[in-house]
């Protein structure tokens, strides 16, 4: 039988590098958190898993906690907060309407779109002003990946023709 004060030892020698490896991969702390009491469970259900002759309890440990986090990369869960991070620190946000034309921040990039075929178009705008990825797209709208690709390549050839 697991007791309650085994638990607690393994976790405070353990933890704090453990929970280093997880959060290099997630890069978010309440995340990071998150993987490590379930990798920590993970442990202490497994425990009899381990083998001794393969490696050392903490190389089995954290080879289970690298699995973990890079599943909750994969997650729709962590993918669906990148799409709602707040970009204000990274963009200055102008309201069109106030805008001054003539500013040197002001190059119409969205302006541009009307040259694009309306595929085109919806590609360029989901990729560049609402985050998704490529493989987001195909999956979201039923899109081929390769057309996808396809698509977003010849429209950035046709914008940079307009830019030359």
């Amino acid at each position: 039988m697991k007791d309650k004060q085994g638990f607690e030892y393994f976790y405070d020698r353990y933890s704090s590098a453990v929970f280093g490896i997880i959060f290099k991969i997630v890069k978010i702390e309440e995340l990071s958190e998150e993987v490590l009491q379930d990798a920590f469970l993970k442990f202490w259900d497994r425990i009899a898993d381990y083998n001794s002759e393969k490696g050392r309890l903490f190389t089995w440990m954290l080879n289970i906690a690298r699995n973990m986090a890079i599943d909750k990369v994969r997650s729709k869960e962590y993918k669906g907060i990148h799409k709602t991070d707040d970009i204000s620190n990274n963009v200055h946000l102008y309201d069109q309407g106030y805008a001054d034309k003539n500013s040197s921040d002001y190059i119409g990039v969205k302006e541009l779109l009307i040259h694009l075929s309306e595929d085109q178009k919806k590609v360029i705008d989901l990729m560049y002003f609402q985050g998704y990825s490529q493989s987001e797209i195909s999956e979201e709208f039923d899109i081929p990946l390769g057309t996808v690709k396809t698509r977003a390549k010849a429209a950035m050839q046709k914008l940079r023709e307009i830019f030359k």
